[in-house]
């Protein structure tokens, strides 16, 4: 490993990860929209072997196998950083959450738990010794935001506060964060997420406007060099598009799921 590892302030989101029932199919799919290659590696809440994601020398993610039996839809699921793991989980439970997996330790190098909120989304949480976080700092291929969809902020929004320590602020309505809704406000508005004096992601409350086939959950977003390009892309890669492509004042974006549901998003980001 030749990054060194670094603090990230407790909730900042520092990894991401994938399990596919076919995980062989899905690390295809994801190489050829984002050019990402693999390195095999230990995943994350005990969940087996996972194939490490890595673009230009930098780790960015990782695709596991779906444990036999487990029943759940495909999601890609964001590490939120902590100092402590085990407090953190205490706090969950404490907060209305619950906790899936864990904390235990992974292969010697961090303390990690899978929750979810009140609300049922689910999220890990990273506790990181020696090994660095995902590499989020911009870039095609690269995750450069993520985003919690639910039904009402005010559902989360304490719940998160305490857990993490994160800040939150009402997005105005002459302004956006990536996936704001036109014309939404009060506890079905956007609010944006702030770790260590950084805005780091973003709550989404979209009241009737939730996904019917899916409860909250966390959507990442990754930068890409042309929005419509890799949206064509996904569906001859045999996924598809949920938000065709539009412009926001971040950027041109859309909403996609890969070849087993699992959603994301891709941005291309305003200069």
């Amino acid at each position: 490993m030749t990054e060194a590892a670094t603090r990230c302030a407790p909730g900042t989101p520092c990894w991401v990860s994938l399990l596919a029932e076919d995980p062989a199919a899905s690390q295809e799919f994801y190489h050829e929209l984002f050019g990402w290659e693999y390195r095999p590696g230990p995943g994350p809440g005990g969940t087996g072997p996972h194939a490490r994601a890595v673009l230009g020398g930098h780790e960015v993610a990782c695709i596991g196998q779906m444990p036999p039996g487990r029943q759940c839809q495909a999601a890609w699921l964001p590490y939120l950083a902590a100092d402590d793991t085990d407090a953190a989980a205490d706090l969950v439970r404490m907060c209305g959450g619950t906790v899936g997996v864990g904390p235990l330790d992974m292969d010697g190098t961090m303390r990690v738990a899978i929750a979810a909120d009140p609300a049922g989304a689910s999220f890990g949480i990273r506790q990181t010794n020696t090994r660095p976080a995902a590499h989020m700092s911009g870039g095609p291929g690269t995750v450069v935001w993520n985003e919690l969809i639910t039904r009402r902020t005010s559902d989360v929004e304490k719940f998160y506060r305490t857990v993490f320590g994160l800040e939150t602020e009402p997005v105005e309505e002459d302004a956006s964060a990536p996936g704001r809704a036109a014309g939404a406000g009060g506890e079905f508005g956007y609010l944006t997420v702030t770790a260590g004096d950084r805005v780091v992601g973003g709550i989404n409350g979209m009241g009737a406007s939730m996904p019917r086939d899916r409860g909250s959950h966390w959507l990442m977003y990754v930068e890409v060099e042309d929005t419509d390009t890799v949206a064509r892309r996904v569906t001859e890669l045999g996924g598809r598009v949920l938000t065709p492509p539009q412009d926001s004042p971040h950027g041109r974006l859309a909403r996609l799921a890969d070849r087993e549901g699992a959603p994301f998003a891709v941005i291309h980001r305003s200069r």
